[in-house]
């Protein structure tokens, strides 16, 4: 039987965890707090911000919520970011992507101050986690390796493929599995568009990561036998239904269970994990600018 890996049951741990971090905070005076600046009218980046605002006072967190009109100019979102790396009580800062055409993207996250870059992309942070001594780990491939654990799968001598090459996740999401590390110390191939001949490499693999955000791009034949697979695409898709679309990732879920040892579903994988990653990295930087010691699950 294929097992189900269930990401909201998982994330549901990792907020549970997070409680006794929140509390030895808040005995010593300190709430952890996260601001989310949105510079957009997209629908699906208004509705993440409301969700991520949701789990932050589901737990304990105070979300700080700014919103910028997509039309102002970008110096706007520049002091904006500076208003809030300046801000002793703010811990966190996450600015929605993606940000209008005319504003500079990298600059964005070059502007915004290393220890309160809890999404992990700062220049600084990204070079500290190719070095072995990450700060705050990128929340998708962060809670990728904690899906991994829960599920068992032995990352130590596997044969892993990454299949996508985003800074956000298949970068990131290789260079964690190939660490020298717990969760990592495996042998990982990166395949992205380029690529030849994708089903002779993901078919060699312990386990495949599909992030590539093309839908159902791998099915059941390109897998190996009892191979664990980990799907982070998320890909509207018509469908003959109210919506009018479903969600689908990039893989084929119905073929891929009938072969592998263990998958992720879309929704309700990699997903709820993102979300819990986030709260981890924004106690884990009150912490840190506060030197209040905790034990983050």
């Amino acid at each position: 039987m294929t097992a189900i890996i269930d990401g909201d049951a998982v994330a549901s741990d990792v907020r549970d965890g997070l409680g006794d971090a929140i509390d030895a905070l808040a005995d010593a005076g300190q709430t952890p707090a996260l601001a989310t600046v949105l510079m957009s009218d997209d629908p699906a980046s208004e509705t993440y911000v409301s969700m991520k605002q949701d789990d932050c006072e589901e737990v304990g967190i105070e979300a700080i919520d700014i919103e910028i009109d997509p039309d102002a100019p970008a110096a706007e979102l520049y002091d904006t970011i500076d208003d809030l790396n300046a801000d002793d009580d703010v811990n966190g800062i996450l600015v929605q992507m993606p940000v209008p055409d005319h504003v500079d993207d990298r600059e964005v996250l070059r502007r915004i101050d290393p220890e309160k870059d809890v999404d992990g992309f700062h220049p600084e942070n990204v070079g500290r986690l190719v070095a072995g001594n990450a700060r705050y780990k990128p929340c998708t491939p962060h809670g990728i390796q904690k899906l991994l654990a829960h599920a068992g799968v032995e990352t130590e001598g596997a044969d892993a493929v990454v299949v996508g090459r985003s800074d956000i996740v298949g970068k990131p999401m290789a260079n964690l599995l190939m660490q020298k590390a717990a969760g990592g110390n495996a042998t990982v191939t990166v395949c992205h568009s380029r690529t030849e001949d994708l089903a002779a490499k993901t078919r060699g693999a312990d386990i495949v990561i599909a992030a590539a955000g093309v839908p159902e791009m791998i099915d059941g034949s390109m897998l190996a036998e009892g191979a664990t697979v980990i799907d982070v695409g998320v890909n509207r898709v018509d469908a003959d239904n109210d919506k009018g679309y479903e969600l689908v990732g990039d893989v084929d879920f119905e073929s891929a269970r009938e072969v592998a040892g263990a998958i992720t579903p879309v929704p309700g994988g990699v997903g709820p994990m993102t979300r819990a990653m986030l709260l981890y990295n924004t106690v884990k930087a009150t912490s840190r600018q506060t030197g209040v010691e905790v034990t983050l699950p």
